[in-house]
């Protein structure tokens, strides 16, 4: 515990959600740090059950393991969410996988070099070709909510991103969340209790066959 606990406060240190180093890294989610002040909506995606407003964009995560939906919080990061729906829009996400999956932590993807299994040992390094400037908000890191993987360099977000497994506000006001899962959290589980090997790879491949982003009146 105190070697783990080590290498927590290193990755801190060093940048916890790092695309070179394929993080985020995990912390002691027994005792997690105090929240910040809650948005007006924290509820669990798998608690709440609500449909998003008429008018509104969704996206649908098709992968092997089921559908998942997120709803976007377009008032707390317009840009990160203009540049996902961009990536998903071109199919940018598609055939990619959750590369990096720590059960009760997160599911992370969108690298564009998982495609390629030769590729391998620098899975969790790839990105579109640029950043995207972070939009820090007030929206913790609690299960079902999808925020921006990136370097030490908090405006180095690019395609990369993970979904929350548990509740970690030691990530709150560090990335960008800019949207939470309204359906699907039985794929979210699915994923995040596969059984992985070293570096936090899934045995059986997890695959993002497609993101499709739809009007959010069209979801029943």
């Amino acid at each position: 515990m105190k070697l783990r606990l080590l290498s927590c406060l290193l990755a801190l240190t060093l940048g916890m959600v790092s695309l070179q180093a394929d993080e985020p890294k995990p912390t002691d989610t027994k005792k997690p740090d105090a929240a910040p002040a809650a948005s007006k909506d924290t509820s669990s995606p798998a608690n709440k059950g609500a449909a998003p407003a008429a008018g509104k964009e969704v996206a649908i995560i098709k992968t092997s393991a089921g559908d998942m939906v997120i709803e976007f919080w377009t008032d707390a990061a317009p840009e990160t969410i203009k540049n996902f729906k961009k990536l998903a829009q071109q199919g940018f996400y598609d055939g990619t996988l959750f590369h990096r999956v720590i059960k009760g932590f997160m599911i992370q993807g969108g690298d564009p070099l998982t495609k390629d299994a030769s590729a391998e040992d620098r899975w969790g390094t790839g990105g579109p070709g640029y950043m995207v400037k972070a939009e820090f908000n007030d929206h913790p890191h609690v299960r079902g909510v999808i925020s921006m993987a990136r370097s030490s360099d908090p405006n180095s977000a690019g395609s990369q991103f993970f979904i929350c497994h548990g509740t970690e506000s030691f990530l709150d006001h560090n990335y960008t969340t800019f949207g939470k899962l309204i359906k699907g959290d039985d794929v979210l589980e699915k994923i995040a209790t596969t059984p992985t090997h070293p570096p936090d790879r899934p045995n059986t491949k997890q695959v993002i066959i497609s993101i499709k982003i739809v009007p959010a009146d069209s979801i029943k």
